[in-house]
Order: structure tokens, then C-alpha cells, then sequence
């Protein structure tokens, strides 16, 4: 029986897809195991998309400070800008679309007056 799938969480098609970044990325050696790489990233994903705060994450996902911790790394390492720019080639720009509510508009064009405001000379 299958799984239900979780929001935000990764599909196993689109796990395999990517997958071969973090085959190498995981620290081996003494201490405890390394957490699963797969895990992590859903739980950063879950925090990207959902725009809620760090401590909000679910607990599923590992400690706050370990999936910081991971993607604190990755991003550093330029890993995670790596996968979006391979990932992006696969995009179509159909899919792609810009709405009003992520467009800055001129102060202009705001809904202000246009022209000079003429006023009425006062009576005296």
C-alpha cells in the first residue's frame, strides 16, 4: 500500500531526479549517522513553501538545528542554487506566469492624480 503524499514533500519521481547531488554530501565517519538527505530537504522545502519560521517546522523532518544546519551548508556550498539552475532547464515557460501581486509599480501609476491640480482663485 502506498504512502499518502505529505504537502510540500518530495515525490519519489523527483527524488530520483535529483538524488545524485546528495550522494556525496553527507559526512561519514565517527558519531552518530548522518541524517537522511531526503528528510532534510523536505523539511527545508516545508519551511520555503510554506513561509512559516524555522521553529515551526514538523518535528518529522529531524531537529531544527540539523536541517538548518544542512541547509546552511548546501547553500553555502552552492549546492541548492545548483539543482534550481539544472532543474530549470526542464522548465517550461508556459508553466511560468508573473501576477500584479509581485510587480512594483512607479508611485506614478498608483492610483495619484494626474496633472496639475487647478485650484479655484478664492473669493474674497
Amino acid at each position: 500500500m502506498a504512502t499518502a503524499q505529505r504537502r510540500y514533500e518530495l515525490r519519489d519521481d523527483e527524488w530520483e531526479r535529483i538524488k545524485k547531488y546528495f550522494e556525496n554530501k553527507q559526512p561519514k565517519g565517527k558519531g552518530r549517522p548522518p541524517s537522511d538527505a531526503r528528510t532534510v530537504l523536505n523539511g527545508i522545502i516545508w519551511v520555503v513553501k510554506s513561509g512559516a519560521p524555522w521553529r515551526d517546522m514538523p518535528e518529522r523532518y529531524g531537529k531544527l538545528s540539523t536541517v538548518y544546519g544542512w541547509f546552511a551548508r548546501w547553500q553555502e556550498e552552492g549546492l541548492l542554487a545548483q539543482i534550481l539552475a539544472d532543474l530549470s532547464i526542464d522548465a517550461d515557460p508556459q508553466d511560468m506566469s508573473t501576477d500584479s501581486t509581485c510587480a512594483k509599480v512607479h508611485q506614478h501609476a498608483a492610483g495619484a492624480k494626474r496633472g496639475l491640480q487647478k485650484t479655484q482663485p478664492k473669493m474674497l
